[in-house]
């Protein structure tokens, strides 16, 4: 008894550092969240790049020299997205703002109404007209959002040299990173303790497996839906496909929150757009159905694959938490946090159904 009680205590007094560790790291966090985020962000994207370098070493290449071709590479793209998108969904925005004052009377004159007639709804619920002249009077104001941005920020030299530097971090950040990123991993590795350096290789290989999951396969899993949605609809002719488009691979990081709320918005864009909207409602449902079969017979088994990801409600709660504890930079590291508590409490689970406690029987008297 005394053995086991003193090898309890050994555990424990074992356990304390690690713990400790763990709580110091996430006050850190806290404490220094204002600076993180260009290096999250640059840790980040070398976590996603990383397999495209190995992939160049495989063929010859030198780490360094296949660094710059990958880091070069995805600048190109980073930056063609960016100067192909900005005026895109600026011009959604504006047709978006002119719409809205006729699509609060369409639902005022039009729907409304009928919700009266048929489920008795009371049309005072909603104050209508004081929403459409609110955004009549200041549609033209919230069109220059970014300028308004622009001009306040270029007012504060402060603030505009701190926006410049955090911008200016991140690539550079990225490519140290980047080049060093297996000699970071073989250090860290190399100060485990030898008797638990496997069993903590193994939990960190399975969490990578769930946040690669995550991080690259549903990544790519939300570009590509993207690009079919905003490219259906533009084909049915709808205006705002662009941005109903990009709304719908953006919410589709949780399975099926993307069909739906991209479903929603573009079949009440195609029923206010039409006069005769019947066809191109058929048309915009055609196009969400064959995006939700195209993800789950093509996308997800070959972007993502059988690799056991996170529930839609960890999701949620993990994106949430995240935000409410710290800020941007708690959205940026909820999902990995999150892929690595789900790891760890699997085995904690596994581990309690070999325990003596879970599998001990109440002895019975004959």
């Amino acid at each position: 008894m005394s053995v086991r009680g003193g090898a309890g205590r050994l555990a424990d007094s074992r356990a304390w550092p690690l713990l400790a560790a763990v709580v110091l790291g996430g006050v850190l966090i806290y404490l220094l969240r204002p600076i993180l985020t260009p290096f999250l962000v640059a840790a980040l994207l070398a976590y996603l790049a990383d397999p495209l370098v190995d992939r160049l070493q495989r063929l010859h290449l030198g780490r360094t020299p296949a660094v710059v071709v990958v880091f070069l590479v995805l600048t190109g793209i980073l930056t063609g997205i960016v100067l192909l998108l900005i005026p895109l969904v600026g011009h959604q925005i504006d047709i978006l703002q002119r719409q809205i004052p006729a699509l609060i009377d369409w639902l005022q004159q039009t729907a409304l109404p009928w919700l009266q007639s048929r489920l008795g709804v009371d049309p005072g619920v909603l104050d209508l007209e004081r929403i459409r002249s609110a955004i009549t009077e200041h549609w033209r104001s919230t069109g220059n959002i970014a300028a308004d941005l622009v001009a306040r920020a270029t007012r504060s030299g402060l603030a505009l040299a701190g926006l410049l530097a955090t911008l200016a971090l991140i690539p550079v950040v990225t490519f140290y990173l980047l080049r060093d990123w297996d000699v970071l991993l073989a250090r860290i590795h190399a100060l485990l303790p030898r008797r638990i350096a496997p069993q903590v290789a193994r939990l960190a290989g399975e969490c990578d497996e769930v946040v690669a999951a995550f991080l690259r396969g549903q990544l790519l899993v939300m570009l590509a839906l993207g690009v079919f949605y905003a490219a259906g609809l533009w084909l049915v002719g709808l205006q705002l496909a662009v941005l109903i488009g990009l709304i719908s691979g953006l919410a589709a990081i949780i399975p099926y929150l993307g069909f739906v709320v991209g479903i929603l918005a573009a079949s009440l864009a195609a029923v206010f757009q039409f006069s005769d909207w019947l066809v191109p409602l058929l048309l915009v449902w055609a196009v969400y159905l064959a995006g939700q079969a195209l993800e789950q017979m093509l996308l997800t088994p070959v972007l993502v694959g059988d690799r056991l990801g996170l529930h839609p409600v960890a999701v949620i709660f993990a994106v949430l938490a995240g935000g409410q504890l710290f800020g941007f930079v708690g959205v940026l590291i909820a999902l990995p946090v999150a892929a690595m508590v789900m790891v760890l409490l699997r085995h904690a689970h596994a581990h309690y159904q070999g325990s003596e406690l879970y599998n001990r029987q109440e002895s019975q008297d004959p």
